[in-house]
């Protein structure tokens, strides 16, 4: 290779002491000729064939573009060609030059001949090539080129064994040329790889890519790659960058330009390449996984090593890239003593020191480019190992069992993709450290070895104290950073259910205890956050005062040994010891790594072991073999397969085809259980279950995506504008529509927060009805709408448009029943009775009980006089049908007139807003605010100072070392060795305690500064009114308190203190390197208003990219912890590859301001490097032309030292990655800026302590709205309730009966208008003494992960005695005794493991604790069968008879034994007063509420 012509050259003294020749010999002569001769051959055999192929160009027209991966190729083989070129030039000028000195012999003629023929024929094969490249689009090397290649190794490897022949024969031979020599060899190998290998990727890759690439080809085709697109939107530039864009990152100026201009939008960022999509990436990792086995257990060494497969490609290059970057690094501190001896020398020839210039300024740019590509491919291959992760996770977590995710909760899983994904993408950084640092270490002691000699041991025992002194500490972080983790996990699981949850926090005036809750496991994690910031502190302190302890015990150890110390040596030491700095911090941090990395591929790969759902419980059925649609036969089920208890025994029964099977039972019978039966969900312990045809399912918790309401009623359905509407009609759905601005386009909030309870479950039942499926599967579908939209959806949906369709439904409504062509009545797990309603009626007794309590229920309604109903039911001849059609029309009309009134007013807008960007330069109050918030910003100048005086002591002790030794042997030194090392290690030692003194002081006010942020944040968040949180999804709250408080905690006390050192250095070297002459401000001063301009062009996109990536990174996590809630209904419906699809383009979303925003740093850093390149360039050749004698030779080297480093772009990277990390404190301020809910205490206005005594309220023209730009909800309302009355408030889904529940306890303020309880303005108390006062159980029952004890008394304000007594009360009793917890029984995640009415119970027990005087129930019993409804309103009146209860419910045996009726319309008053005066109005709304009602039971 091109190091073994340095056979050519002899050595000599005054040729920099690089180049070591060999002694001439026929040999050499004979294979520098020969070597000739063959580049010769190729030059003109190429030359040929080129001119052959441009002649046939035209026919490859058309020709497949090529493909990322070739393209990768093409790319490696022409950097090294190039590379090879360079390098063959500077040898053959080298040559040159010893001739034209020594004179011309005959090795040395015919290594010019040879140099110059390689030069030459490396130069035109990377023209070939390159025109071959963007020419013909081949997909694969041209043969002749593969032939070369392999030639070539051959012959390097030949000159390799000459090489070590020639060895045996010399004495010593410069450490420099073995280096050389295995480099050569890597190159040609790789060489060989690519002419050979790399062809085979061509199908693999297309395999891949054709699906995605079909449509856009076929647009473009013949298109000269002009145009490339993806779904319609702009590629990025780089999959078509040629060469020179490719390496100078020219390919992002488009984007850098509009991001000039305007402020970026995520439709400005071009799409990804193909190939480095999610969707192929993802393919390509998931052919590589499933080919290592199909056992379905995915271990972590199976995981790491699909995860290696699938990005080998990347890691050869990024290997060959940091090799390259390695080796140039230490070219300078190499130089540096043949620089000062050069100086040094008076009669020295001047060209020397312009190859020197030129060698130095080669090095730097070669650095410059290996690094910033390196830095490139990393990230790049980050973002593809991270989208392989999102997108694996994601799919597992839709195929999870029921079982999998008890074990693994929500919380968990979302921690695997917002903080071990990151974790395992940022190991990239870390991956060829392993073995980089330590091929670094030897190096850097190579050259000590020749500049110091025996030293060097020295030098290494330092070096091992130092790495050895990083492992204790090294080790205590991982254990903090383990236990901060694990805290903060604890943390952020109750920060993430009390979000979640805020609406029964705020109505139980629990908000504050949970706070305290937080607040208490955060001062928990603190203690760890303490102390892995203070082991970061002086983890750094050894960092920083590695090269200063190394450089000092080296010294040391010279003058002990009597080494002469010289100017140049020690310069070159210096220089050594700065880059040794590195390694000596990597491998401890490398190692750390590599642990962490190793933690979270473990949590990954147990969750992708975790249990899928098991596909074969359900057989399918041929439609046309039978008749029969659904199948149970010696069916038993459990939901726990460990448990002895089974949760469905003995099921036996068939569903023919267009039947209506009813399943009713008490509370936890297993009704819903064996909807999940048939749905596959319930694990099968025997028997079999059989299906015939799709299926449908509505969920008994609805579950709404967040999104548009057309697209939850398509789901993924093609738009039927005549089936759409129809549906509508049918689901009551056209009523609410109009309501809304937006009509069907209005976007429904996180777990459709703006949504009432039975307008989710009308878009479900609309979604279902939109499938057309052959079954339907309904749990409890009219639970949560009131009896008059319930008898509508029963008749159009039901008997209507699902005629024809099998339908199971589960229902508590005891008059739906009669219509089922089979009832199904289930009592702990078993189907005890089944027939039709007549059948079952007359024999056993579990359906009788349910029938009876509903009529004693009816029975019991003793207000209503017996005449008055015969007169409502018998009044009209035209019978249910009629009576039902005009009460729908007579509101229709009201409704249509009302929301016209409403639309006059109605200002656009969405409750669910797009989350808040802060768009331009970020604030200086931001930086401002962050600085000062901890002791006023006290701390500040002493770290100033802190850093000043260390750069100060740096640059002193090396001024001292340089001139108190003399520059070469012959010199005596001016200061003895001890006082040298003395003066050196004083200066050393206060250089380290300012170091260490810094540190500490910028721990200390960035953990205060972090604290006091957590607090104002949470107690803001806490303290916001509900508007905030139904507008707000959880995830944007959850991730201010995860990730960005994360990088206020550890990232940006750390980025400040960066930018401190990076500011101070640089300009130490400034100072330094004009300090020498002052002339060179001359070339500083342009260079730097340079890196300013560009600084500024670059900021403000890549500001904008980086709060584009914050803002995509969210969605992300939402739709994954929406898509595991709603998987039942993902999986029923066939949806889970749209889903995933959905997913895959968010992650692609998401990457793509990523990708570019590394793109935008390298092309920042790129230039900045060029331009620090140029500029040490144009200095060193202005200090050699100055006048001999005029600079001393060790005060130069010592500027070229420091000029090895000198580069403003760490500066820029520095400042611009502070801008980016400082938006995590901008994006707490707008989270400390919430506007805040009224005080909990008023003191001047505190309620006496038996207040409210009688429970009377008075309500006096109330208006409410949700949001100002959003329409009334309630208007113009004034009544009384009087003290110890029974009110009802009756009226139809959505016409505001729970809002007027929420304003008794103010979760919104009124519009206007007021409410009185007890004499008391309630806008004049503090919300807690009113919260506190007033009982509620909410229309959505909720239970905490915990213990049954802590959900009925989170306060700990009862006894056990108390607590059994409520849950006797409410009807759990028996139920808590039969669980081995009792009291302690095990509470999941949102309480899964108890059914829906079991919750609901639960939520009664708490008031039965509570006893308020005002008790308001909002559809309290609307999950439980009749029977345990009316135990419950016998309850309810025995132990509230003294109480006002206000009473909101669909179940019109619920409200009827009360004293008042309160009917609401859109917001209205219609109707007050007592149910008999309203029964005795024929025409009143209520009297045809309640008609329609019995007539439904009656049938």
């Amino acid at each position: 290779m091109k190091f073994a012509n340095m056979a050519a050259f002899e050595e000599s003294k005054d040729d920099m002491n690089i180049w070591i020749f060999f002694s001439q010999s026929s040999t050499t002569i004979f294979l520098h000729e020969y070597s000739a001769s063959l580049h010769l051959i190729m030059i003109i055999v190429l030359s040929i064939s080129w001119a052959s192929k441009r002649h046939e160009a035209p026919i490859l027209e058309n020709s497949k573009p090529m493909l990322k991966n070739t393209y990768l190729y093409y790319l490696s083989a022409l950097i090294c060609c190039l590379g090879l070129s360079s390098c063959d030039l500077l040898l053959c000028m080298l040559n040159y030059l010893s001739g034209y000195r020594h004179g011309w012999s005959d090795l040395k003629r015919a290594a010019q001949v040879d140099l110059a023929f390689r030069t030459l024929t490396w130069f035109v094969i990377t023209a070939y090539l390159h025109t071959q490249f963007f020419n013909s689009r081949e997909h694969r090397f041209p043969i002749l080129v593969r032939v070369w290649f392999a030639f070539y190794f051959l012959m390097s490897c030949a000159y390799l064994i000459i090489h070590l022949g020639l060895y045996s024969k010399h004495s010593s031979l410069s450490s420099l040329l073995w280096v050389s020599d295995v480099v050569s060899i890597i190159v040609v190998l790789l060489f060989c790889y690519l002419g050979l290998f790399g062809k085979g990727q061509k199908d693999e890759n297309l395999h891949l890519l054709e699906p995605l690439l079909k449509n856009s080809f076929s647009r473009n085709n013949g298109d000269n790659r002009q145009g490339l697109s993806v779904g319609g939107e702009s590629v990025t530039p780089y999959a078509n960058a040629n060469l020179i864009s490719f390496f100078t990152f020219a390919w992002m100026g488009p984007l850098l330009a509009l991001g000039y201009e305007k402020t970026l939008d995520l439709e400005d960022v071009p799409q990804l390449a193909n190939c480095d999509s999610a969707n192929v990436v993802f393919s390509h990792f998931r052919k590589k996984l499933e080919f290592d086995g199909n056992d379905g257990q995915v271990t972590t060494f199976k995981l790491v090593k699909a995860l290696i497969l699938s990005t080998w490609k990347e890691i050869l290059w990024t290997a060959l890239l940091s090799i390259i970057w390695t080796l140039v690094s230490y070219v300078g501190p190499y130089l540096i003593d043949t620089f000062i001896q050069y100086l040094n020398s008076p009669h020295q020839l001047k060209y020397k020191g312009y190859v020197l210039v030129y060698i130095f300024f080669l090095s730097k740019l070669i650095n410059c480019l290996s690094e910033r590509h390196l830095f490139f491919q990393l990230r790049k291959m980050a973002i593809r190992v991270r989208a392989v992760l999102f997108s694996i996770i994601y799919r597992k977590g839709l195929m999870l069992s029921s079982q999998s995710k008890q074990v693994h909760t929500s919380g968990e899983n979302t921690n695997l993709m917002s903080v071990d994904v990151e974790r395992i993408g940022f190991f990239c950084w870390y991956m060829h450290d392993i073995w980089r640092v330590p091929v670094q270490i030897v190096l850097a002691l190579l050259i000590l070895y020749k500049s110091l000699g025996l030293a060097s041991l020295a030098a290494i025992v330092a070096t091992m104290i130092l790495m050895l002194a990083n492992v204790p500490i090294v080790k205590l972080q991982e254990k903090f950073q383990e236990e901060l983790m694990d805290s903060k996990d604890r943390r952020m699981k109750v920060t993430s259910e009390a979000i979640r949850n805020m609406r029964i926090l705020k109505l139980q005036g629990w908000e504050m205890k949970f706070l305290a809750k937080i607040i208490e496991l955060r001062n928990f994690e603190s203690r760890w956050l303490k102390k892995l910031l203070y082991t970061s502190a002086i983890s750094a302190f050894v960092y920083l005062s590695a090269p200063m302890f190394v450089s000092m015990v080296t010294f040391w150890f010279c003058i002990l040994m009597g080494i002469p110390l010289e100017s140049g040596k020690i310069l070159s030491a210096l220089a050594t010891f700065e880059i040794l700095q590195e390694p000596i911090y990597t491998l401890p941090d490398t190692i750390s790594m590599v642990v962490q990395t190793k933690v979270s591929l473990n949590r990954v790969a147990s969750f992708l072991c975790l249990d899928d759902l098991c596909l074969n419980i359900v057989q399918k059925l041929r439609r046309d073999d039978t008749n029969v649609t659904v199948e149970i036969v010696k069916g038993n089920f459990s939901w726990d397969l460990h448990s002895p208890n089974l949760t469905l025994k003995d099921l036996n029964f068939q569903v023919y085809h267009g039947m209506r099977v009813a399943v009713c039972g008490s509370v936890g019978s297993g009704k819903s259980s064996l909807l999940s039966c048939i749905l596959g969900e319930v694990p099968k312990v025997s028997g079999s279950i059989k299906l015939n045809g799709t299926k449908a399912y509505v969920a008994q918790v609805p579950w709404i995506q967040s999104g548009k309401i057309v697209d939850n009623i398509l789901f993924g359905k093609e738009m039927d504008k005549e089936k759409y509407e129809m549906i509508l009609e049918a689901c009551s759905l056209k009523k609410d529509l109009e309501l809304f601005a937006f009509g069907d386009q209005t976007i429904i909030g996180e777990r459709g927060i703006n949504l009432s309870g039975g307008q989710k479950q009308r878009i479900q039942i609309a979604r279902a009805l939109y499938y057309d499926a052959d079954i339907y599967l309904l749990d409890d579908p009219f639970s949560a709408v009131d009896a008059h939209t319930g008898t509508h959806l029963f008749k159009e949906c039901l008997l209507g448009i699902l005629g024809s369709k099998t339908v199971l439904y589960v229902t508590h409504q005891v008059e739906f029943l009669p219509s089922a062509d089979l009832i199904l009545v289930m009592r702990d797990g078993r189907i005890t009775q089944a027939g039709k309603y007549a059948e079952i009626l007359s024999s056993g007794t579990d359906f009788i009980k349910l029938v009876g309590a509903h009529e004693k229920a009816l029975v019991d309604f003793n207000y209503v006089k017996h005449e008055t109903m015969d007169n409502l039911i018998n009044g009209e001849e035209d019978g249910i049908i009629l009576g039902n059609e005009n009460s729908i029309q007579d509101d229709e009309e009201r409704e249509l007139k009302n929301n016209e009134t409403e639309k006059l007013v109605e200002p656009e807008g969405q409750l669910a807003q797009e989350e808040k960007r802060e768009k331009g330069g970020i604030s200086l109050s931001v930086y401002w605010n962050y600085v000062t918030s901890a002791y006023k910003g006290g701390f500040v100048p002493l770290i100033l100072l802190a850093q000043i005086l260390f750069q100060l002591f740096l640059i002193v002790s090396s001024y001292w070392m340089v001139l108190s030794t003399p520059v070469s042997k012959d010199m005596k030194p001016d200061v003895k060795g001890s006082t040298l090392i003395f003066v050196f290690f004083a200066l050393i030692l206060g250089s380290s305690l300012c170091v260490l003194i810094r540190s500490m002081l910028v721990v200390t006010a960035g953990y205060k500064t972090a604290t006091m942020f957590f607090n104002k944040m949470h107690m803001c968040i806490f303290r916001a009114p509900m508007s905030f949180f139904d507008s707000t999804p959880s995830g944007r709250i959850l991730n201010r308190a995860s990730i960005d408080q994360s990088a206020i905690d550890t990232t940006i006390p750390h980025q400040f203190e960066e930018v401190l050192i990076s500011i101070i250095g640089f300009l130490g070297t400034i100072a330094v390197m004009s300090q020498v002459a002052w002339q060179m401000l001359i070339v500083f001063i342009p260079m730097t208003v340079a890196c300013i301009w560009y600084q500024q062009y670059y900021i403000s996109t890549a500001r904008e990219l980086s709060r584009l990536t914050g803002v995509c990174q969210a969605p992300i996590i939402q739709h994954f912890s929406e898509s595991s809630l709603g998987s039942t209904t993902i999986r029923c419906f066939d949806q889970e590859e749209r889903f995933i699809g959905t997913n895959l383009k968010l992650v692609d979303e998401y990457f793509r301001p990523k990708f570019h925003l590394s793109g935008a740093m390298e092309w920042l850093c790129f230039r900045m490097d060029m331009l620090a390149s140029i500029t040490y360039a144009a200095a060193l050749v202005f200090l050699i032309s100055m006048l001999e004698g005029v600079l001393s030779p060790g005060v130069v080297g010592l500027a070229v030292t420091y000029g090895l480093g000198f580069s403003l772009h760490g500066v820029v990277w520095d400042l611009s990655s502070l801008e980016n990390k400082i938006i995590s404190v901008e994006r707490i301020l707008q989270y400390t800026c919430i506007p805040s809910e009224p005080p909990l205490l008023v003191e001047e206005n505190r309620p006496g302590h038996e207040w409210p005594s009688q429970g009377k309220v008075d309500i006096f023209d109330l208006q409410m709205q949700y949001a100002p730009h959003l329409p009334l909800v309630l208007r113009d309302v004034t009544c009384t309730f009087p003290g110890g009355m029974k009110i009802g408030i009756v009226g139809r889904t959505g016409s505001g009966k729970s809002t007027l529940a929420h304003a008794l306890f103010r979760m919104l303020e009124p519009t206007s208008g007021q409410i009185w309880i007890d004499g008391i303005n309630i806008s004049q108390i503090g919300l807690h003494d009113l919260r506190s006062k007033l009982s509620i159980i909410p229309q959505d029952p909720t239970m905490f992960e915990g213990s049954l004890r802590s959900n009925l008394d989170p306060l700990e304000e009862y006894t056990d005695e108390q607590i059994w007594e409520a849950l006797d009360k409410c009807q759990l009793g028996d139920k808590v005794r039969k669980n081995e917890g009792m009291l302690d029984s095990v509470v999941t995640e949102n309480g899964e493991n108890w059914s829906m009415g079991q919750r609901q119970l639960v939520c009664l027990g708490r008031v039965l604790l509570k006893r308020s005087k005002v008790l308001i129930l909002d559809e309290a019993t609307a999950s439980v069968d009749t029977a345990t409804d009316y135990l419950i309103q016998q309850t309810l009146r025995l132990h509230f008879s003294g109480s006002t209860v206000i009473t909101i419910s669909h179940r019109m045996t619920s409200i009827l034994d009360i004293d008042m009726v309160l009917f609401l319309d859109n917001g209205l008053v219609l109707e007050y007063d007592s149910p008999a005066k309203l029964l005795d109005i024929k025409s009143s709304s209520f009297a045809k509420l309640v008609k329609e009602y019995t007539q439904r039971c009656s049938s």
